[in-house]
């Protein structure tokens, strides 16, 4: 086919469906059949209108899984008929500082994927080479989409932490980057404390792999990880500050709080905590492509993976509402190799 369809959008949460005519990959590219793309709260910046120019349509959408079928010139790595995967961040340039220096995340020249650059809400779509990720054979499209995203959020976040299997992690918010946070700190071998508001996510919690369950709408969540002997981390997920805030004082010393869910309030922190204890406060940004195939690697290894709903590609709009809503268990996944 010449042409394929894309939901674009443009001002805040206008969707069109459109039938595009299919490019030919520019230099350093290459074009995908889409096959899956996951729904992420991060969809927002172009579906809200947060983008520099708002006016101009742009597809959504960066959990994206896709097999290629056109090479741009100067691709030598990848071939036609290879599944692969693009998340957040596009494909380093290579070629600035931070590149030079081997840091890919902070690459000054790299296309947020859905917003800077066209996404996956759609049956084709262009990516950068160097942000391409390998799919291991034996973790399906629907199961890998959400790994690109929420599944590198998290194994990155933990990656950070700088202690023993055995040691304590608490992971807050058991959501669509929690649910997958507990598993891979689970499987990475620490004893895990899964924190969310009200008991009704308890059992699910012990299911996907925490040792302990606190409810932080009746319990002071960092006095709760204080009893149970400080925690070597806290990975917190919701897009919240002030739940974040109570966290930093549940920290063992030296231990570190990874924040990765944007919020719009501070996390506000007394310098005391910081300083008694020499405990820090940092963020994590997804990780690199290769970073994602390490992750996919431990995914399939150690059986992690995401809990879905999956909907075809022409209700995007209604995923992307339902996503926004928080009643989705836990990550939507648009079925685009399913024509409807």
């Amino acid at each position: 086919m010449s042409t394929y369809r894309a939901f674009e959008v443009t001002g805040a949460r206008k969707f069109e469906l459109v039938e595009r005519e299919k490019q030919e990959p520019p230099l350093g590219h290459v074009r995908l059949r889409v096959e899956a793309c996951g729904v992420c709260h991060s969809d927002v910046v172009a579906v809200e209108g947060m983008r520099p120019d708002p006016s101009s349509p742009v597809v959504p959408g960066h959990e994206v899984v896709g097999v290629i079928d056109a090479v741009g010139p100067g691709v030598t790595t990848w071939r036609v008929g290879e599944r692969v995967g693009v998340g957040f961040l596009g494909g380093q340039c290579g070629v600035c500082e931070f590149c030079r220096r081997g840091d890919f995340v902070n690459c000054a020249d790299q296309p947020q994927t859905g917003s800077d650059v066209d996404g996956g809400y759609a049956e084709s779509m262009i990516a950068r080479a160097s942000g391409l990720v390998r799919i291991p054979e034996g973790i399906g499209s629907i199961d890998a989409a959400p790994l690109l995203c929420a599944g590198l959020t998290m194994f990155s976040a933990l990656r950070q932490i700088e202690s023993v299997p055995g040691a304590l992690v608490a992971v807050q918010g058991i959501g669509g980057l929690g649910h997958l946070g507990v598993q891979y700190a689970n499987k990475l071998g620490f004893r895990v404390a899964a924190i969310a508001r009200g008991t009704g996510k308890a059992e699910l919690a012990k299911r996907l792999g925490a040792d302990h369950y606190i409810d932080s709408s009746t319990e002071d969540a960092g006095a709760q990880l204080q009893k149970l002997g400080g925690a070597a981390a806290v990975v917190a997920t919701a897009a919240s500050g002030a739940s974040m805030s109570p966290l930093v004082t549940g920290l063992a010393p030296r231990g570190r709080m990874v924040v990765v869910g944007a919020a719009v309030d501070p996390v506000q922190v007394q310098t005391t905590d910081l300083i008694f204890g020499t405990r820090t406060v940092t963020g994590s940004l997804t990780g690199s492509s290769i970073d994602n195939e390490d992750s996919l690697r431990f995914a399939k290894a150690r059986d992690v993976r995401p809990m879905t709903e999956v909907m075809p590609l022409t209700q995007a709009p209604e995923a992307y509402e339902r996503m926004m809503s928080g009643e989705a268990r836990f990550r939507i996944v648009l079925n685009v190799a399913v024509r409807q």
